[in-house]
């Protein structure tokens, strides 16, 4: 799933003039959308504990704002993804109807939004979208922006912020979260991935991902609820 890309332009270089590129820090939230979040009506793929997640990772923030240079918010904006949804899905390849895009199943979960409302201005901010027309679990498969000309991905969007760590949290532990972190490790980006902010699909998958991330040189901080 890794893609490798090249160096970026810039919207967040006015953020980083004269810092030093091996300290700066990233936090990566991922995917912690409406359809996927268990106390949400409606959500067509709502992980359990995905509610409660959603609000420790807006606390998170909010809290821990100086920690970071950058924040970088993924999510899934299907418009066409073909086999990804299906009508008899087999949860592992395909899926049913979600976060579509403009629809209010792909918007953050509304402890997210108050959270990013409250830092906002406060900390350079991006948000990645992803799987328009094809399945993507990683945050490094989506792009900034909608037009041709101002797509960048992730990876160029991180080293044009000269980041070099990221704490990677969100929803699911199991697939867009360990999806993101494997990439980012074979990036060359040392990652730490705050576990007790993560939901999994399958708890018991979800702690066979974190114990290959961990195998594979990841931080763990903290596991899954369950």
């Amino acid at each position: 799933m890794c893609q490798e890309f090249s160096v970026s332009r810039d919207p967040v270089s006015q953020y980083c003039a004269g810092m030093e590129p091996v300290t700066r820090s990233c936090l990566v939230i991922v995917d912690v959308q409406r359809d996927f979040c268990d106390d949400q009506p409606g959500a067509t793929l709502g992980v359990r504990f995905g509610g409660k997640v959603a609000g420790l990772i807006g606390d998170h923030l909010r809290s821990s704002i100086d920690d970071y240079d950058l924040l970088v918010v993924t999510g899934d904006w299907h418009v066409d993804p073909g086999p990804h949804f299906s009508e008899s899905p087999d949860y592992r390849d395909s899926w049913p109807r979600h976060c579509v895009a403009g629809t209010i199943g792909a918007t953050w979960h509304p402890q997210l939004e108050a959270a990013l409302s409250d830092v906002d201005g406060r900390l350079p901010t991006v948000v990645i979208r992803k799987g328009s027309h094809q399945a993507a679990y990683s945050g490094f498969e989506g792009f900034e922006g909608f037009e041709q000309s101002e797509r960048r991905s992730l990876d160029e969007v991180l080293r044009g912020a000269s980041i070099g760590s990221l704490d990677i949290v969100g929803i699911a532990t199991d697939h867009c979260v360990a999806a993101t972190a494997i990439d980012a490790l074979q990036l060359g980006y040392s990652i730490r991935v705050l576990g007790a902010l993560t939901a999994a699909v399958d708890v018991g998958r979800g702690a066979e991902c974190l114990a290959a991330l961990a195998a594979s040189g990841a931080v763990l901080e903290g596991a899954p609820p369950s």
